[in-house]
């Protein structure tokens, strides 16, 4: 079942995005408010219970809504479907937005595994299709900064990347991140954020070495590791569910680094040191909204430049990313369904 209204056309001929949201739980929300705030054409939503996507779409003035996932990606008039879904589903729900012709930006982490995210980035691109990660984080101001710093040598021979993102999470059982059915706990959930960020920084390690304390359902309650590269450089990351961390990360150089204050991964000013520990910058650039726009332009972006990938977070990228936490699992022995 669906309610389905005609989508307006743009006063020239540049062509408009159309945007359907898949999920309409909190992260889907965040997404939407910061692409209608930002000038994107939100067309559609689905949801597996009408009323929710009827309720979702009257709260956001959004003009279609959809009773099931299979309705929203047959939509004529969405473009790329943005995947909101916990981790679990992304493999499935983004297949079958891809198989119904359609670009998909998917949450993250990108799925459950890296061979659930090697079978989307193939499908996406035997159709010509985009499927980029939701790290929202890589698009931030900040972040965008930062890469150009290291780009142009200011802080030297980066050596170390050190980041945590833990948390004070609901200790409910049956919530979501304590419960391995719904893809629980702290590795996949918030570690995503360091070692996308380590990656981002540093590319695929080399070795990996990791270790973690688990709860009493059986996923990771924190984990810690260190990622090792080709000329000796580390990363040090950190994820906890249960424990509320200081958010703040760092990338140290022979000639000075750079400290992102607390929440390093959303919007955040951050501090850039000589080798000396003079500050040389004080980086703070306001954003609006949540920050999520930027990925939602990024994507629109692709699109109307026909492109598959971007250097920002390439789709391989995003398996590599995967087959680094399938690593990680292994050491702790977290396994999943999925596997």
């Amino acid at each position: 079942m669906s309610d389905h209204n005609s989508a307006g056309t743009a006063d020239d001929s540049t062509p408009v995005v159309r945007w359907g949201i898949l999920g309409t739980g909190f992260i889907a929300g965040l997404q939407t408010r910061d692409l209608i705030d930002h000038g994107s054409l939100v067309q559609a939503v689905g949801s597996r219970n009408l009323a929710s996507a009827r309720d979702f779409a009257a709260r956001y003035n959004v003009p279609s809504s959809h009773g099931s996932y299979e309705d929203l990606v047959a939509d004529p008039d969405v473009d790329v479907v943005y995947i909101s879904t916990p981790h679990p589903f992304h493999h499935e729900n983004a297949l079958l937005a891809l198989n119904a012709g359609k670009h998909v930006l998917i949450e993250k982490p990108f799925a459950m595994n890296a061979r659930q995210a090697g079978e989307i980035v193939e499908l996406a691109g035997s159709m010509g299709l985009i499927a980029l990660e939701a790290m929202w984080t890589r698009y931030l101001p900040h972040m965008a900064r930062i890469r150009e710093l290291i780009r142009s040598g200011a802080l030297g021979d980066v050596r170390t990347v050190i980041a945590d993102h833990n948390q004070n999470l609901p200790k409910d059982p049956l919530h979501r991140i304590n419960n391995p059915a719904l893809g629980g706990g702290a590795l996949l959930d918030l570690g995503i954020y360091p070692v996308s960020f380590a990656f981002d920084v540093f590319g695929a390690p080399v070795a990996i070495r990791a270790a973690a304390s688990m709860t009493g359902t059986g996923v990771d309650r924190q984990t810690a590791m260190i990622f090792e590269y080709g000329d000796g450089q580390q990363a040090v990351l950190h994820s906890a569910l249960d424990t509320a961390g200081p958010n703040r990360a760092a990338v140290i150089g022979t000639e000075g680094r750079i400290e992102v204050q607390s929440v390093w991964y959303e919007p955040s000013p951050f501090m850039r040191y000589d080798a000396d520990g003079n500050v040389v910058e004080q980086f703070d650039e306001p954003v609006t909204g949540r920050g999520m726009q930027f990925q939602a332009r990024e994507m629109e972006r692709l699109i109307g430049a026909h492109a598959l990938a971007n250097d920002i977070l390439p789709p391989q990228q995003s398996v590599q990313v995967m087959e680094a936490m399938d690593e990680v699992r292994r050491q702790i022995g977290l396994a999943y369904d999925s596997d």
